[in-house]
């Protein structure tokens, strides 16, 4: 398993491409379009779906470039079903950004087990951040890619329409810190970490 990732757009989101043997998914297309594309060409791979761990702007910007170059479905939680569409609610309308607009999701994602290709996956809920915030774990070589969540000593903030100090720390515990302390956390924002550490150090959630 291959996992790239590339910091993109206005506020230097994540995005990831996880492939193996030849095939890939694209998670969070955040902006910069043409670099997502040459990076897929790069590596030769053909992208089989984009996931969105969650639905604002920042996360969204290079989407339908990404899906339209493609031909690729897009997955994202039902209760963000309407943000792709919506600059108010997805936040570029409220950051001066521009308004940053998705055609809507193909799929919506469910909590359980999902095959791409050779890629497997487990989805799991994670509101707090928002309301449809998700985490993919791919428990076969033990990483979980985790949006705005959990960071390498900090948390996503809960301050934005839809968010809740309460629910992203019961997402922590529940979604995060109950996985193997070994398995690495690759966020929306920032470095990698590993669970067992932000379960030791973290100063915003604690286990």
């Amino acid at each position: 398993m291959r996992v790239e990732k590339m910091a993109l757009g206005p506020l230097s989101t994540n995005c990831y491409i996880v492939a193996y043997n030849k095939q890939a998914i694209i998670i969070d297309p955040a902006g910069d379009g043409d670099r997502i594309i040459d990076k897929v060409a790069e590596m030769k791979v053909e992208p089989l779906a984009v996931l969105l761990t969650h639905a604002h702007f920042d996360h969204i910007g290079a989407l339908e470039q990404v899906r339209t170059h493609y031909q690729i479905p897009v997955y994202i939680h039902e209760l963000e079903s309407d943000w792709l569409e919506d600059p108010n609610l997805n936040g570029s309308g409220l950051f001066g950004v521009g308004q940053i607009k998705a055609n809507k999701a193909d799929h919506f994602l469910e909590m359980k087990m999902y095959q791409f290709g050779g890629i497997s996956l487990e989805v799991r809920h994670t509101p707090g951040h928002s309301p449809g915030g998700l985490a993919f774990v791919f428990h076969d070589n033990q990483f979980v890619i985790g949006g705005d969540s959990l960071f390498a000593g900090a948390i996503g903030r809960t301050d934005l329409p839809g968010g809740s100090f309460e629910q992203l720390e019961e997402s922590i515990k529940q979604q995060f810190y109950t996985l193997p302390g070994a398995y690495i956390v690759y966020p929306g924002h920032g470095p990698k970490t590993q669970i067992q550490k932000e379960k030791d150090t973290n100063p915003f959630v604690q286990s």
